[in-house]
């Protein structure tokens, strides 16, 4: 079957070419009751519109205006350093810096809860910057975005890093909560641990939807009854009275703790206790800064670059507003060996049988 063009589609509808064109990417040039009719008969006519070609043409219209094609990160943390002075999210900034550099576009960044702009001030600047979609990368403590920014995914396509979000739903990168810490207990397991536990809070564990208690909880079925052990939650008040956490272990008696905190090292050892020597620990996000501690890479880094890739593919669709079906994609965690876990058991030597001739 022959492909549709867009001289076919004017022929029908009675228009230009261009006011096609225009209206076939809901341009507001074109009156919405227009656009909607010439939709409608390019439906009826079976066209089919090229995503690549689209692109190459928008990038050519940018390049007329002597303004590159740039895409926003938005830092959504309540922080304004948070691009430079957290413990994880430059990880997901700097992936996308060089998924974009690799990809040729540049990036501006902007932070969502500048107290001197408001959003329509964002979305202007944004326009003004030739922005073509933005990354909001940086929710830590909470995966809802406020009413007040309805205009940015709404005028953007947007794609969030690191969480799942809600009110709105919108697409997202991050990594494999649940596997991350089913592979973490099945690591501690096989070096040997029979009552490992997980420390972590509980706000922490709601944020990713329970992935990570639910990968504790499915990672226990590989441990008789008798040592499955209740997860520590109470991180914070733990932070302001350590007895809580120390009444926990006495009365559990984890031989590993699984968890995303350093203070679990403080807790410890105030209890004179050292690892891997009496009890181990496993990070969660394991940080190549601290190399010495065993634990789970998290590679924040390629979740950054697989939301760069998803937004590329949002604004080749031209998909703004909050989406009928959000997409994810997962970044899987690897193991990282360390000392503060026992040294992994040697298999056993095998012996070659020796045959005598009698």
């Amino acid at each position: 079957m022959p492909r549709i063009a867009l001289k076919d589609i004017a022929a029908k509808v009675g228009y230009s070419k261009n006011t096609v064109s225009l209206a076939l990417r809901s341009d507001p040039q074109i009156p919405r009751q227009t656009r909607e009719a010439i939709v409608k008969v390019a439906k009826e006519m079976g066209y089919e519109r090229n995503a690549v070609t689209s692109q190459l043409m928008a990038q050519l219209r940018s390049t007329k205006s002597r303004e590159p094609a740039r895409i926003a990160l938005i830092n959504a943390n309540a922080a304004q350093d948070a691009f430079d002075n957290h413990l994880t999210i430059p990880a997901y900034v700097q992936g996308a810096r060089r998924r974009a550099e690799h990809l040729g576009y540049e990036t501006v960044d902007f932070w969502l809860h500048d107290p001197e702009q408001t959003p329509a001030q964002l979305i202007k600047a944004l326009k003004k910057q030739n922005v073509q979609g933005a990354l909001l990368i940086g929710l830590m403590k909470q995966n809802r975005l406020r009413e007040r920014h309805h205009r940015l995914w709404e005028s953007f396509p947007c794609i969030v890093t690191g969480v799942r979000t809600h009110d709105p739903a919108l697409s997202f990168a991050c990594v494999d909560h649940h596997h991350l810490t089913m592979k973490a207990m099945r690591r501690a397991i096989e070096l040997g641990y029979q009552r490992p536990a997980m420390v972590l809070d509980d706000m922490i564990d709601e944020l990713v939807d329970h992935r990570f208690s639910a990968g504790y909880l499915r990672g226990q079925e590989q441990l008789p009854p008798s040592h499955r052990l209740p997860a520590f939650y109470s991180i914070d008040e733990a932070r302001i009275d350590p007895r809580l956490f120390t009444r926990w272990f006495k009365k559990h008696k984890p031989d590993v703790l699984i968890t995303l905190y350093n203070v679990v090292f403080d807790w410890i050892k105030a209890m004179k206790l050292k690892a891997p020597k009496d009890v181990g620990v496993i990070q969660l996000e394991w940080r190549a800064a601290e190399p010495d501690i065993a634990g789970m890479d998290q590679h924040n880094d390629m979740t950054g670059a697989n939301a760069f890739d998803m937004l590329i593919s949002s604004i080749h669709g031209q998909e703004t507003g909050v989406p009928e079906f959000p997409r994810a994609t997962l970044t899987t965690g690897t193991w990282v060996d360390g000392k503060t876990v026992k040294k992994p058991r040697k298999a056993p030597v095998q012996r070659k049988r020796v045959t005598v001739n009698p």
